[in-house]
């Protein structure tokens, strides 16, 4: 019961967070508009970006409770990655649309609004300071990942924030730029960093984490097998990883060896947290159907 009770409370962090930061997404493109500020308008982009990793999780923390079935034998998980890739190409194509034009204000300065940018900083630094404390506030992974990109959010308001107060006292309009350009820059940073992760998982790369040589060896080492081939390990989303490989055994003499060997290969693989393990064996003298 307590465990469904947290299950509904993470999903109604994410749904607060979602709404909360769409909104505010919308209101900036607006502001930005208004109060002519280009750094504005990179934050927006930005929190854009995070509104749709919010829905993501969001969407995912409800499927992931739903069973696997014969359209999706491994589940739902692998959802996340394509939410990442969609995120990914949106960040990509606003951040591209925003350096075009903080360099052509760069080159001839347009005034700001420093008091409105200056309202605008502060309810941005509420609205995402709260969502993130609330987010951060959770126990699921789906929500501790959110928090961290709310925060970078809250900085990102935290630097417009000063800016705006800057611009209170100085015509320096060119920083307006300036500061959209280093935003994006972090921005497409992150995007990269996590496209080229997200296209390793799409392309069945392996789990970084695990050493494949060292995990070969240390199953040779178990009594009774002679040989391991045709062995694979790819993960669905990033944190649930499959494993697959034959495996020759040597002097079997009845079958209740085959057993007491295949369970103790079981139990040794147990220590790398595969989500599935697919074992086929075969005796000394049987030839592999894949050779």
């Amino acid at each position: 019961m307590a465990e469904h009770h947290h299950h509904h409370k993470s999903g109604d962090n994410l749904k607060l967070a979602f709404f909360l930061n769409l909104s505010f997404t919308f209101l900036e493109f607006i502001g930005g508009w208004w109060v002519n500020s280009v750094a504005i308008y990179s934050d927006a982009i930005h929190d854009l970006g995070d509104s749709l990793a919010l829905g993501t999780a969001w969407y995912l923390d409800k499927k992931s409770k739903q069973d696997p079935n014969k359209k999706y034998t491994f589940g739902y998980q692998r959802f996340s990655l394509l939410g990442a890739l969609i995120n990914s190409i949106v960040l990509i194509v606003g951040s591209i649309w925003v350096v075009k034009e903080a360099i052509e204000r760069i080159a001839q300065p347009e005034a700001s609004n420093a008091s409105g940018m200056l309202v605008f900083a502060l309810v941005g630094i509420t609205v995402n300071g709260y969502a993130a404390w609330k987010v951060g506030h959770g126990k699921s992974l789906n929500e501790r990942v959110v928090s961290w990109h709310l925060l970078e959010d809250v900085l990102g308001w935290v630097a417009i924030l000063v800016l705006a107060i800057i611009l209170q006292f100085t015509d320096a309009y060119y920083l307006d730029p300036i500061l959209s350009l280093f935003i994006t820059l972090f921005i497409l940073w992150g995007v990269f960093k996590r496209l080229k992760e997200t296209l390793y998982i799409f392309l069945q790369g392996a789990p970084q984490e695990i050493d494949l040589d060292n995990l070969k060896l240390s199953l040779l080492n178990i009594d009774k097998v002679e040989e391991i081939h045709h062995t694979h390990i790819w993960t669905i989303e990033g944190d649930t990883s499959v494993f697959t490989t034959h495996i020759k055994l040597k002097e079997i003499d009845d079958y209740q060896e085959i057993i007491a060997t295949k369970e103790k290969i079981k139990n040794h693989l147990k220590t790398y947290n595969f989500k599935h393990c697919t074992l086929e064996i075969e005796l000394d003298k049987e030839k592999c159907s894949l050779d």
